[in-house]
């Protein structure tokens, strides 16, 4: 049972590879962004109790897995064993640290992505939002943050996978 995490960057192609591997090895796919902000202008991110429950529900459903976004509060809920024996932990990470140029690149050229928003005109009008928000990602020191990233890669105590470049 293949049960992987994807995380990093936004616009480091966290989305295009787990729906690769989804399809490639038959997981089942969960982005965390569809279960961590509530449906509200603008945006508020959802309790952490409620997307727990959410990420609960979904590993409980499914053997094998794949669950991507860039969320350490979230994905540290699967780090490590189970306290409760429900089998929800990880058993692989993958932690995409491309180039912030890179990354704007990839969000300048994403495509619709219908799940988060309600037309390509409304993802396309948070676009500058975005590039802000990725460009900041060295700096920040929250749940989003590299900085976050490298320390949940470096704590995490299954296979481990860190890729710098598209090439890797």
């Amino acid at each position: 049972m293949q049960k992987i995490l994807i995380f990093g960057n936004s616009g480091s192609g966290k989305s295009t590879l787990a729906k690769k591997l989804a399809k490639e090895q038959g997981l089942a796919h969960l982005d965390l962004d569809t279960l961590a902000w509530q449906p509200t202008n603008p945006p508020e991110r959802m309790l952490i109790s409620d997307s727990v429950k959410l990420i609960r529900v979904f590993t409980q459903a499914n053997n094998s897995w794949v669950i991507e976004g860039c969320y350490t509060d979230l994905l540290e809920l699967l780090n490590g064993e189970s306290k409760d024996g429900s089998g929800e932990s990880a058993t692989d990470v993958i932690f995409l640290d491309l180039p912030i140029s890179q990354c704007i690149t990839n969000a300048k050229n994403r495509p619709w992505e219908s799940h988060k928003y309600s037309s390509k005109q409304a993802q396309d009008d948070n676009l500058t939002m975005l590039i802000t928000w990725i460009e900041d990602y060295d700096t920040r020191i929250d749940t989003f943050s590299k900085y976050a990233h490298q320390q949940f890669y470096e704590n995490f105590q299954g296979t481990k996978k860190h890729i710098t470049s598209l090439q890797s």
